[in-house]
């Protein structure tokens, strides 16, 4: 039996980095944690993860992000390519018909960015794709949702992908990396 999906993985890296460059440890939750920030809020001891040099989480695809990206691949309509990523304050859990972040950052050094993009080989060549972002703090942030859009402007944008993940505090000067990684 073939593989029918186009997209096998749609994963997210998290690295935190000081205004020296050093890396500054993140949460980690596991499937418990997840569970309990969902239901209760977040809940930081031993039985619920583990602080790591990154935090790896899996994305959610939006209906509208799916409808886009088949409008893409086929040609149909005049879409946008997604390459514009954004950070926000909502805990809401994300939900396939998101058509925005809850309460997306727009000052402090997190407003969106451009998203580098490059392809690279996982199975086939060029077969996944990277979208890279970084955000310099300007002021205290506690981003907890990213997404990607096809549009620097919140006004008439569209989300591919939303994620809710345990906080990530950074102080003025950190640097906030995030890079997406969607193997077809």
């Amino acid at each position: 039996m073939t593989d029918k999906s186009i997209i096998k993985e749609f994963t997210t890296e998290f690295e935190l980095r000081d205004s020296n460059g050093n890396i500054k440890q993140l949460w980690q939750e596991n499937r418990f944690g997840k569970l309990l920030r969902r239901t209760v809020g977040e809940c930081r001891f031993f039985a619920t993860g583990s602080f790591q040099d990154k935090m790896v989480n899996h994305n959610l695809i939006t209906a509208v992000g799916h409808a886009r990206c088949s409008g893409l691949l086929t040609n149909q309509g005049s879409y946008t390519a997604f390459t514009v990523v954004a950070i926000g304050t909502g805990a809401t859990a994300a939900a396939t018909g998101d058509t925005a972040l809850m309460t997306e950052i727009t000052a402090g050094g997190g407003a969106r960015v451009a998203a580098t993009m490059t392809q690279t080989t996982t199975t086939y060549t060029n077969d996944t794709a990277k979208f890279v972002a970084v955000w310099t703090a300007s002021s205290a942030l506690a981003p907890v949702e990213a997404g990607i859009f096809d549009s620097t402007t919140v006004a008439g944008s569209h989300l591919l992908a939303h994620q809710v993940f345990s906080v990530v505090n950074m102080s003025i000067g950190d640097s906030l990396t995030i890079t997406w990684t969607v193997q077809s």
